[in-house]
């Protein structure tokens, strides 16, 4: 016997996959593309007015990077539009990564671009008009500099606090199930605050080094997220260690605020707990569409720099091979980014698994009552958003909500289908 939780009802919930700050990476995108346009408009014009071959050709190339640029706004643009249309049966968050990966190929052929052309100065040097390509490379960094600005601005870099306080400081042990650990002292009490996952659900645990165990109506923990939400953790006495009464939400990523009341008196100390068990950012968290955007601007600056100690080097020495080296070099650089971009879009492209260490936590939550998981699919909707399909084998008389209950610690899991096969019935 099969059951399938997930039933097709229109407009039950929407599927809308795209990060908080949409909009925000959005309307930085349109503004470089406005940046380059001028600088684009700028130099072809003052090219021609002023006869200078050299400046036409960074208009030029300034085109194709806005041409970048502008692929990733409209993917933007397209997912946002797009969002509630439910053609798209799980959404448009992969907009971004189609346009990442789009983008990738056309950095690959502007390295291959470069490549050739440095490789064929290298045997056939060409004149250089110093005085005018010098500055047109360092008016290209700082433009290059100026867009890196404005689609970085607003990004939230925040992973908590940077500071802590009291006596917390970070205490590592060697334990098979990820456990991280934290040491703070409150007087001449020191508690070892945990993660504990070791076949469980996450809890927080509390031991004593020193000093024993305060009451556990008197120890609390508050949790917040990057996000700014909050959730608070009461706890209850397990003999030799105190345990918090709810389950803590992945990603275990947080700055946990300790309280502990003692003789009248609250005290109070700050800690941050981060995701070691697989790197959060990089893998469906990344906003693949602002990533190519970045990738572009910093390739073009690579370069740019590479230009500029290649012509000085050149002008002052007269190693006119200097200039196509440093090409050569950028080329090689270019292409190393857009392989590692497009490997990384184009899995999410064919649905590859985003994050195994996720897809086993999934499991091990499922089977920590004894239960089976038969098949599991895990992949990603957009940035921070997983969906996933999960069958179960049981002997209980547990239901689909049962395991979406469980699942429900996983705060990037957008779209769950939970299927239940029971077994059947003992013959007598």
């Amino acid at each position: 016997m099969a059951e399938n939780d997930h039933a097709f009802q229109p407009g039950a919930h929407d599927h809308v996959f795209l990060r908080s700050d949409h909009e925000a990476a959005e309307r930085r995108t349109w503004a470089v593309i406005i940046l380059c346009g001028i600088m684009m408009i700028a130099e072809i014009v003052g090219g021609a007015l002023f006869g200078s071959l050299a400046l036409i050709a960074d208009g030029l190339h300034m085109s194709t990077h806005a041409g970048a640029l502008l692929l990733a706004a409209l993917a933007y643009s397209y997912a946002r539009k797009y969002a509630h249309d439910r053609s798209f049966t799980f959404g448009t968050g992969k907009f971004g990564d189609l346009a990442g990966y789009t983008s990738a190929i056309v950095l690959a052929m502007i390295a291959l671009l470069i490549g050739y052309e440095a490789v064929a100065r290298l045997f056939q040097p060409v004149q250089i008009h110093f005085n005018e390509a010098i500055p047109i490379a360092v008016l290209g960094l700082a433009v290059n500099i100026a867009s890196a600005w404005l689609l970085s601005g607003g990004r939230d870099h925040a992973h908590g606090h940077g500071h802590h306080h009291g006596h917390a400081h970070s205490h590592d042990h060697d334990h098979d199930h990820d456990e991280e650990s934290h040491l703070v002292a409150f007087g001449t009490r020191e508690l070892a605050i945990a993660v504990f996952e070791d076949g469980v659900p996450p809890r927080f645990r509390i031991t004593a080094e020193s000093g024993g165990l305060p009451a556990a109506a008197d120890f609390a923990i508050e949790t917040v997220r990057p996000n700014g939400s909050r959730q608070l953790f009461a706890f209850a006495d397990k003999g030799d260690f105190l345990e918090s009464l709810d389950e803590i939400p992945e990603p275990h990523a947080f700055l946990a605020n300790i309280s502990l009341q003692e003789a009248g008196k609250r005290e109070l100390r700050e800690i941050q707990f981060e995701e070691h068990e697989h790197d959060h950012d990089a893998a469906h968290h990344r906003d693949n569409n602002m990533r190519a955007a970045v990738v572009h601007v910093m390739a073009d600056a690579a370069v740019s720099v590479l230009v500029i100690v290649g012509l000085a080097l050149a002008r002052a020495f007269g190693w006119l091979w200097m200039d196509p080296l440093a090409g050569l070099v950028g080329a090689v650089v270019i292409a190393n980014w857009s392989i590692a971009l497009i490997r990384d879009t184009a899995g999410i492209l064919l649905d590859r698994i985003p994050d195994s260490g996720i897809a086993d936590k999934i499991q091990r939550t499922v089977e920590c009552e004894g239960d089976r998981v038969t098949d599991l699919h895990l992949w990603r909707l957009g940035p921070g958003h997983l969906g996933a399909i999960v069958s179960v084998a049981t002997s209980n008389a547990r239901e689909a909500a049962h395991y979406r209950q469980r699942l429900a610690r996983f705060a990037d899991l957008s779209h769950v289908t939970v299927e239940v096969q029971h077994a059947p019935p003992a013959r007598g």
